[in-house]
C-alpha cells in the first residue's frame, strides 16, 4: 500500500478541438462534454478553441495546432483531391444546417430564380452549384454576403444564405417576417459540423480518437436534454451570445432533429455512412467541382461511430 502511494495517476491525453465559428448552441455537444466532465471521464484533457471568419481550420489541423476540427464533407473531399490526409470520423448533425432565408412572400426556392441572393465567397463552391443545378439559378444572381443583414432587410426582392438558428432569429428581433428553406429538404447531401482529424491521428492514436468521439456524442445527447452546463461555457467564450439566441437555436435543433434524426434515430448520434459520402462525391463530380479520380472512400472512417448507438432507445 505504501509503495502504491508513489505511483502517479495516468495523465489525461491532451486534445485540442477547433470549432468552425464563434461559440454558439450549434457547438453545444462539445461544450457539454467539457462542462459536465465527460471528457475527463474519458481520460481526456480537452481544450476547445473557437474558429472564425479568418481561421483556416484545415491548415491548423495539418500543422498540428489542433487534433480535431469541426469540418465539412466538401472541404474534406476537396482536401483528398489534393492528397491532404483528412479524415471525417463522426458528424454532429445528420444534415447540413445551411439554408436560404427569404422574405415571406416567397413560396419556395424555385421562385428565387433570377432574384438577387446574398452568399459568402466560400458558398460559390459548396451549395451554390447545387442550387444552380437543381433550380436553374445563375451566377449573376450572386451578391456578396458580409454577415450583415441590412441589405436583405432593405431589399424585399433579395434572399440570403442562412442557418435556421441564426439569421431568422435576427430577423425576428427586427420584427421582419421571413421564411427559411433548408437545403437538405431538397436533397443537398452533406452532413453538418463533422469531426475531422488526420490519417496520422487515426493510425497512431485510435484510442484517443475513439474516446473523443464517444464523449463528444454523449455530450450532444445530454445537451439536448439539459443545455445549461454547456451554455455557461459558450457565453464565457463568446460574451456576445445572448440567452435568447441560444434558446432559439436549441429549439431549432430539437425541431429539426439535426442531431438525433435521420440515420441517427436507428444507428446512433454521430453516425456517418458510405452511402451518404458517395452521394456527396457524386454531387461534386456532377458539378465538376471534384476530380472523379479522388479517393472519396478515404475521406471518412466510420469505425469510431458505427457500433456506439448513442441515443438509440
Amino acid at each position: 500500500m505504501f509503495a502504491m502511494s508513489f505511483v502517479p495517476a495516468l495523465a489525461a491525453d491532451k486534445v485540442t478541438f477547433l470549432t468552425s465559428w464563434f461559440a454558439q448552441a450549434e457547438h453545444g455537444g462539445f461544450y457539454q462534454a467539457k462542462a459536465t466532465g465527460l471528457y475527463d471521464k474519458a481520460g481526456l484533457d480537452v481544450t476547445i478553441k473557437m474558429g472564425g471568419p479568418q481561421v483556416n481550420g484545415t491548415q491548423l489541423l495539418l500543422a498540428g495546432d489542433a487534433d480535431f476540427i469541426m469540418g465539412y464533407d466538401i472541404q474534406v473531399m476537396k482536401g483528398r483531391e489534393q492528397n491532404l490526409p483528412l479524415v471525417t470520423v463522426a458528424s454532429s448533425f445528420q444534415f447540413d444546417l445551411q439554408g436560404i432565408m427569404t422574405h415571406d412572400d416567397v413560396p419556395d426556392l424555385a421562385a428565387l430564380k433570377g432574384r438577387p441572393v446574398l452568399i459568402a465567397g466560400s458558398s460559390r463552391v459548396t451549395f451554390w452549384p447545387w442550387l444552380k443545378a437543381k433550380y436553374g439559378y445563375s451566377d449573376d444572381q450572386i451578391r456578396p454576403y458580409t454577415f450583415n443583414l441590412q441589405p436583405f432587410f432593405a431589399d424585399k426582392t433579395m434572399a440570403q444564405q442562412a442557418y435556421p438558428s441564426s439569421e431568422p432569429y435576427q430577423a425576428q428581433e427586427q420584427k421582419e417576417k421571413v421564411k427559411f428553406f433548408l437545403l437538405a429538404d431538397g436533397g443537398y447531401p452533406p452532413y453538418g459540423s463533422t469531426i475531422v482529424t488526420t490519417e496520422k491521428m487515426v493510425a497512431e492514436k485510435p484510442d484517443v480518437v475513439a474516446r473523443f468521439v464517444k464523449a463528444s456524442l454523449e455530450g450532444w445527447r445530454d445537451y439536448l436534454q439539459n443545455p445549461a452546463p454547456a451554455n455557461g461555457l459558450i457565453k464565457a467564450d463568446n460574451p456576445k451570445m445572448t440567452d435568447g439566441q441560444i434558446a432559439f437555436a436549441i429549439e431549432k435543433l430539437r425541431e429539426s432533429k439535426a442531431v438525433d434524426g435521420g440515420d441517427a434515430a436507428k444507428l446512433g448520434i454521430g453516425i456517418i455512412t458510405a452511402e451518404r459520402y458517395k452521394q456527396v462525391y457524386d454531387f461534386l463530380v456532377a458539378g465538376e467541382l471534384l476530380d472523379p479520380k479522388t479517393a472519396w472512400q478515404k475521406s471518412f472512417d466510420d469505425r469510431f461511430v458505427k457500433d456506439l448507438r448513442i441515443g438509440v432507445k
